[in-house]
């Protein structure tokens, strides 16, 4: 296949891509059929029939699988121009790239389909993980900025140096369904002199901050004094959070570690610098 045929294809993949009322990309399967060069829809929807078999046994549960091929009623207008409604495919990103597999490569649009969606989804995948390690990093910056907070707080409110050590001990073990912060450590493998939250998955992060959030707002509010009231302020303000997050199905000691926050900082910051030092580059050769 020629260079130019193959820009022309990937150009037609973009220019028939559509956005749903949720951000969603993707694209009507009787738009793709005839640029993927089946003469058919009835032929292309055996194709579609395969992919969604090769989804079903991938893994994907069935909910998700379901999602990649929607099934909708499209309006097209025939030869003299009457309108009439036909069944028809919304094909997620990921549902293209299984259908591009399934067909056959001998067709050139196929086979540039291959290439065009394989790297549309990998793009995607990699993007996704980064906004997922930036909002980690951004969810542990925030706790620390939260826990500064409290602890002043409650040093202000007659609480010294080993009572807010309880406090903040008995809230884990609240959130943690009875696990103490050394046990939880232990289970993720977490040095004792390091702090447990730099392991966490951002939902106990967040799950961590608001608790400690709401407990320097009670705290303020109703003017505790002391250890005693803070302590249970905050042991209730955790189990009311973790009680929260089972209704939702989410056990906080259950979930599995994640990459240390210090080391996805540094990996973070050596991706910044590297695309800075990049874009110096460019503007130099343009100079």
């Amino acid at each position: 296949m020629n260079d130019e045929l193959q820009t022309k294809l990937v150009k037609t993949f973009e220019e028939i891509k559509k956005v749903d009322e949720e951000g969603i990309e993707y694209w009507s399967a009787r738009e793709l059929a005839p640029i993927l060069d089946y003469a058919s829809y009835d032929s292309f929807q055996s194709v579609i029939e395969r992919a969604k078999g090769s989804v079903k046994v991938s893994g994907i549960n069935a909910v998700d699988a379901e999602r990649q091929f929607v099934k909708f009623a499209a309006v097209i207008k025939n030869g003299g121009g009457k309108e009439r409604v036909v069944p028809d495919y919304k094909l997620t990103r990921y549902a293209c790239y299984i259908i591009a597999q399934n067909g056959s490569p001998t067709k050139p649009a196929i086979a540039a389909a291959q290439m065009y969606f394989a790297v549309q989804t990998r793009k995607h995948e990699v993007m996704s993980a980064e906004i997922g390690e930036i909002q980690r990093l951004e969810a542990r910056k925030k706790l620390t900025e939260t826990e500064k907070k409290f602890s002043k707080t409650l040093m202000e409110h007659g609480v010294d140096s080993y009572g807010l050590k309880e406090i903040k001990a008995v809230g884990d073990e609240a959130l943690f369904g009875g696990n103490t912060t050394r046990q939880m450590k232990n289970k993720l493998s977490v040095k004792l002199a390091k702090p447990l939250a730099d392991v966490l998955p951002t939902v106990t992060i967040k799950a961590k901050d608001l608790a400690a959030e709401m407990t320097t707002v009670n705290t303020l509010e109703h003017n505790y004094q002391g250890k005693a009231p803070i302590r249970k302020e905050h042991v209730t303000n955790n189990e009311e959070i973790r009680a929260l997050l089972q209704k939702r199905g989410i056990t906080p000691e259950e979930l599995p570690p994640e990459e240390d926050i210090k080391k996805l900082e540094r990996k973070y910051n050596g991706r910044v610098t590297q695309i800075a030092e990049t874009s110096e580059e460019k503007v130099d050769s343009v100079e």
